[in-house]
């Protein structure tokens, strides 16, 4: 009797530490899509402002369905909500922007369309990050954001000249950037961001008006000889330091074959800007490419409404099954006991 009384708690124990281990699972597997809360430190290694497709791979160069999910959403929170669907729900939610993605209503997704859609979704993304960023700096909810709120916020100190160690030069120029920026991105110079201003704030390599700003803190940073343009050792910079010459020769390669496009030896102003504003249209057109390759089963290079819903977990994913599948798996466990 206290054999089987000890069988039976050793089972319960076993079944509630195994759903604990699936909802925690489930609950882990949500979309990251927070970005830094600096633009100044929105850059990557070589100064290049951060792509939209940061996260489509992780660090062994694995690929990350989140992207795809919030390409096709265009809301990390939709995105994370589509995680918890059942399938058949997750297909009659995709079904509906499939209708609204179709533009000439021929029942069929041309690449053109799924490229116009992931460039409105890119759009909306940027918003909602905007829109996030702008709830976290304005504490006093009065529906705008002012520069010491930003600092506050962003690097905790209450006046730019204060606080931040004299020797934390990086750390200086980054906020200086800031400050250029905050300045450019208030266009009606009220001396306040607005909703709409953040967005110019938060992401201003995707607002034309603040490319100029942008072009101007990179010959800051780089242009050591003040001619507006940017050699092989400019484009370098402190990076080269302690570098083999395998990673010099790669650099190179990539400045003389991506970004020097008329072959000078040298970055002009639209050379600069193509290397360090990334290009959402060469992302979305990468993006369609990975689509297709994963949902046009019979490769006549368009997609029906069925492809697309078939491979509904490419485009907007569903945890539900997998979350079914333990459930499954407990049970059999338990009748096997």
């Amino acid at each position: 009797m206290e054999v089987k009384t000890l069988g039976l708690l050793l089972l319960t124990i076993t079944l509630v530490l195994s759903i604990c281990n699936v909802v925690s699972g489930a609950v882990a597997h949500t979309h990251s899509h927070k970005r830094s809360p600096s633009p100044s430190r929105e850059r990557e290694s070589d100064g290049a402002f951060s792509p939209r497709d940061l996260k489509h791979h992780d660090e062994g160069g694995h690929h990350r369905a989140e992207f795809d999910h919030e390409a096709i959403l265009g809301s990390a929170k939709e995105a994370e909500e589509f995680d918890n669907l059942p399938p058949e729900e997750a297909k009659k939610r995709l079904q509906v922007l499939v209708e609204r993605m179709d533009l000439n209503k021929d029942n069929i997704i041309e690449r053109g369309e799924l490229k116009a859609w992931i460039m409105r979704s890119f759009k909306l993304l940027s918003e909602e990050e905007a829109s996030e960023r702008f709830e976290e700096i304005d504490e006093n909810e009065d529906g705008q954001v002012t520069w010491p709120e930003y600092i506050e916020e962003t690097y905790g100190v209450s006046d730019e000249s204060s606080a931040i160690p004299l020797q934390d030069l990086e750390e200086q120029r980054m906020l200086s950037d800031d400050k250029a920026l905050y300045n450019a991105a208030d266009k009606n110079r009220d001396g306040h961001l607005d909703r709409k201003e953040i967005l110019s704030f938060t992401h201003p390599e995707e607002d034309p008006d603040m490319l100029p700003i942008i072009y101007q803190q990179t010959l800051k940073e780089r242009d050591f000889n003040g001619d507006g343009l940017l050699d092989f050792k400019e484009y370098i910079g402190d990076r080269g330091k302690d570098k083999d010459k395998e990673w010099l020769e790669g650099e190179k390669d990539r400045f003389d074959n991506e970004y020097d496009k008329n072959k000078d030896g040298l970055l002009d102003r639209h050379e600069i800007l193509s290397w360090v504003v990334p290009s959402n249209e060469e992302i979305a057109e990468e993006e369609v490419t990975h689509l297709f390759a994963a949902a046009d089963d019979d490769h006549d290079d368009v997609l029906t409404y069925e492809e697309i819903l078939d491979h509904h977990d490419v485009f907007v994913g569903s945890e539900a099954t997998d979350y079914g599948e333990h459930l499954q798996n407990l049970d059999r466990f338990k009748d096997e006991l």
